[in-house]
C-alpha cells in the first residue's frame, strides 16, 4: 500500500515543484537545474563503477561490520540513480544519499526496520516429514481408495 501512494505522490510533488520552483527562478535556469543534476548523477554513477571490486573487498576488511561498505555503495548509487531523475524533489533525495551522515542514519533506519521484520519471520513453524517420489503408473498399494486431494 505504502510503495503504490508513493507511486502515486512523488510525481504529484514532482510536479507542484516544477510548477512552483520554475515559476520563481525562470525556465532556462530550471532546465539548466535538470541537466546539470543529471550530469552529476552520472559522475556519481560513475565514480562508483571504476571504484570496483577490489575497492570493495578493502573496505570490507577496514570496517567490522561487512555490510557496511556494502550498504554505503547501494546508498550511493541509488543517490546517483535520484539524480538522474528530472525533479527537484528526487534531486534533493540523492542529494542528501551522497551526504555520509546522512547516508549512515538512512543504513541505520533500514537495518532497524529489517531486523524487526526477521524477528517476526523466524517465528515460523517447521514442520520436519519424510516422503518419497509416487510413479502415478503404478500406485504402491492397489487396494487403497483415491485421495480426496486428486482427480480421478
Amino acid at each position: 500500500m505504502w510503495i503504490f501512494l508513493a507511486i502515486l505522490a512523488i510525481p504529484l510533488i514532482e510536479i507542484g515543484l516544477f510548477v512552483q520552483l520554475g515559476g520563481a527562478i525562470g525556465l532556462w535556469p530550471t532546465l539548466a537545474w535538470v541537466l546539470v543534476s543529471a550530469g552529476l548523477g552520472i559522475i556519481v554513477l560513475k565514480g562508483v563503477a571504476t571504484l570496483g571490486p577490489v575497492s570493495l573487498s578493502r573496505d570490507m576488511h577496514e570496517l567490522s561490520d561487512p555490510q557496511s561498505p556494502l550498504a554505503h555503495r547501494v546508498m550511493v548509487v541509488l543517490g546517483g540513480g535520484l539524480l538522474l531523475l528530472p525533479g527537484f524533489f528526487t534531486d534533493a533525495i540523492g542529494l542528501l544519499l551522497l551526504v555520509p551522515p546522512i547516508r549512515l542514519l538512512a543504513i541505520k533506519w533500514i537495518g532497524r526496520r529489517l531486523q524487526v521484520k526477521a524477528k517476526y519471520a523466524a517465528r515460523s513453524q517447521v514442520i520436519e516429514g519424510e516422503w518419497q517420489e509416487a510413479n502415478p503408473e503404478t500406485p504402491s498399494n492397489p487396494d487403497a481408495k483415491p485421495s480426496d486431494w486428486t482427480k480421478h
